[in-house]
């Protein structure tokens, strides 16, 4: 969000200020600042972030398809997607702070993992004993497709984004955390050949974080966007496909028509931790 422009700004306008008078301890924006035909301008990306900077709290921003792997398309300026996405991390992920009126100091894998400092965007923090990751998969097959110059991009964010998916788990341990909230915006969930086809752009994520969550048994919260629907299920299975693993929750929350978002409860002393509270205003109903 937003979608439909201008019209959907005094939604998320709207939104924003429902979401500051709740005062979050932080807010994590799940990809996709805009639909994937409309432009993706520099001029856009400054919206954007004033809009970002509206969040009295921290705004954490996990990137979506429609701000770089979409851009090819004519409808959206017919951009070099590399370019736009090295665009977003200039604009948005410049030092190792959040974003919004508060910002909060993250933890960035390219501060810490010197293989793989190109990826500003990834970062972890902690909150109450819980850690929060943030990871670059965004949809449109996380990028694996259309030419050898967007598999070789995958290629590479895809070895990253493991590594830190280990990180997390191999920190949880260590540190003895009660549990983990990855963030991301693809929808990895909406076709079971996406745990197992080749041709999956998130067969890798999938398999490691079930291979992760079996063994560590902590809770475990997914959120995520992409398919614009309120969903809350146990969509990960065990590596042999054959089993849910129960200590993995996914929230999948709104967004293109649906200017709406989820309030996330977290409480360290039950066994299960995790709340979700939707936030639905009337006025920005259709």
């Amino acid at each position: 969000m937003p979608y439909s422009i201008p019209d959907d700004y005094q939604r998320y306008e709207r939104l924003i200020a429902e979401i500051n008078k709740i005062q979050p301890s932080f807010s994590i924006f799940i990809g996709d600042t805009k639909s994937g035909s409309t432009p993706c301008s520099d001029e856009y990306n400054l919206k954007v972030k004033q809009h970002f900077n509206q969040f009295t709290s921290p705004l954490i921003y996990s990137i979506g398809d429609n701000e770089w792997t979409d851009c090819h398309r004519p409808a959206a300026g017919s951009y070099d997607p590399i370019e736009r996405l090295n665009v977003l991390r200039a604009t948005f992920f410049s030092n190792n702070k959040s974003l919004g009126k508060k910002p909060i100091a993250l933890t960035r894998q390219a501060d810490v993992d010197p293989v793989h400092s190109k990826f500003v965007e990834n970062s972890y923090w902690v909150k109450n004993q819980f850690l929060f990751v943030n990871l670059h998969i965004p949809g449109s097959n996380n990028n694996f497709e259309r030419n050898e110059q967007s598999k070789a991009e995958y290629a590479e964010r895809n070895q990253a984004n493991l590594a830190w998916i280990s990180n997390a788990f191999s920190l949880a341990s260590s540190k003895g955390y009660k549990g983990i909230i990855f963030c991301f915006q693809a929808d990895m969930f909406y076709s079971p050949k996406q745990a197992i086809d080749e041709s999956s752009g998130y067969r890798d994520t999938l398999l490691l974080l079930s291979k992760e969550a079996q063994n560590h048994k902590i809770p475990v919260l997914l959120i995520h966007g992409d398919s614009h629907r309120l969903i809350l299920d146990q969509p990960l299975k065990t590596v042999d496909q054959k089993y849910i693993i129960e200590n993995v929750l996914r929230l999948q929350v709104m967004g293109a028509e649906q200017v709406q978002a989820v309030e996330i409860t977290v409480n360290p002393k039950s066994e299960q931790p995790f709340g979700f509270i939707p936030i639905l205003l009337k006025k920005n109903m259709k």
